[in-house]
């Protein structure tokens, strides 16, 4: 990466784009410019990087002007609205929102998974959804073995899924439930403070919350694999930061879970977490702020001989969102497959 490179953060204020700056820095990315872009209302702040204050601009065609690469993390309403703009301008985009995961001319990323797909963009790169990301990296190195038929996920998700404010929600929740006072809900539907709740995403017509269809859809695209057969059960749980799976697969033959684990060892982007004795393995204190998705508890189905079980954690805000985007961006300015 003998280049340096023109970037912007949309949504820079928010839970991801803070981590997004964070890792700019602590990856040494090649930066030869910084914008860092956001409302109106968030224009004027200032954040740090490489221990100088950088203002946040409020987002505009002119902001927008002479940037490389955009990574956006501001909702998909912001994305639709100045993807296309920042497209004109010459930019890449790599949208955190679910605006184009779907759209079959955008490509739908997870480095360690479909990396190539990156390359076939025509301006935009949607991430994929948190969940969606964390079951790929654990799922599909066990898939390239033997192809996966079926999988069944139920999701244990965080605050941190909400952004920052639903974080700061649940930290005053708690507070005033040991005080004895009635949890207030403002962000989140219910209070999730000693608490959860089926996922709070609008359901579909199919009974289906559109989270877990998320996983359905991306899923079946990052593996370019449409019959693959896939449910979900996506809850949100009272825990700040890191998201955890418990994924159950179905092989045409069976898969020894010690054959699993040796290829889990050896996976990207994957950590085993297993210490059976002890009945010690993945949990989200130990994924926040870690780069890998920890995987462990790796079983035998025990009502399906062709049926493996795993329980993975990991980070939502990190490679759950913004360490992902910031891992397409290296993917398309260093023109090599990171697999390779």
């Amino acid at each position: 990466m003998s280049k340096s490179y023109r970037v912007g953060i949309l949504g820079a204020t928010g839970a991801v784009g803070t981590e997004l700056l964070e890792l700019l820095e602590s990856r040494k990315f090649p930066l030869a410019e910084l914008k860092l872009l956001a409302s109106e209302r968030s224009a004027g702040k200032a954040l740090c990087f490489q221990g100088e204050n950088i203002l946040v601009e409020a987002v505009s065609d002119r902001s927008l002007a002479n940037l490389d690469i955009v990574l956006a993390s501001a909702g998909g309403s912001i994305s639709k609205t100045w993807a296309g703009i920042a497209v004109d301008k010459g930019a890449v985009i790599i949208d955190n929102s679910s605006a184009f995961r779907m759209n079959p001319d955008v490509p739908l990323v997870v480095p360690e998974v479909n990396p190539q797909a990156a390359f076939t963009h025509k301006g935009i790169i949607a991430n994929p959804n948190c969940t969606t990301i964390l079951m790929s990296l654990a799922v599909w190195p066990l898939h390239q073995v033997k192809p996966v038929k079926r999988i069944v996920a139920a999701t244990y998700q965080s605050a941190s899924g909400a952004g920052a404010k639903a974080m700061e929600e649940v930290k005053i929740q708690t507070a005033a439930i040991l005080e004895g006072k009635e949890p207030v809900a403002e962000v989140l539907p219910y209070p999730l403070a000693f608490n959860l709740f089926p996922h709070n995403s609008p359901l579909t017509a199919s009974g289906y919350c559109e989270e877990e269809m998320k996983m359905v859809n991306e899923t079946r695209k990052i593996f370019s694999s449409p019959d693959i057969r896939i449910t979900a059960t996506c809850v949100r749980v009272p825990v700040l930061r890191a998201h955890s799976e418990a994924i159950n697969l179905e092989f045409e033959t069976p898969f020894n879970p010690d054959d699993a684990r040796d290829i889990l060892r050896q996976a990207p982007g994957v950590k085993l977490v297993e210490d059976w004795e002890a009945n010690y393995f993945p949990m989200p204190m130990d994924a926040s702020g870690k780069d890998e998705v920890l995987v462990g508890r790796i079983r035998q189905d025990i009502s399906h001989s062709c049926g493996l079980d795993l329980w993975l954690c990991g980070d939502q805000i990190r490679k759950g969102a913004a360490l992902n985007a910031v891992q397409i961006a290296e993917l398309l300015v260093s023109g090599k497959n990171l697999l390779k």
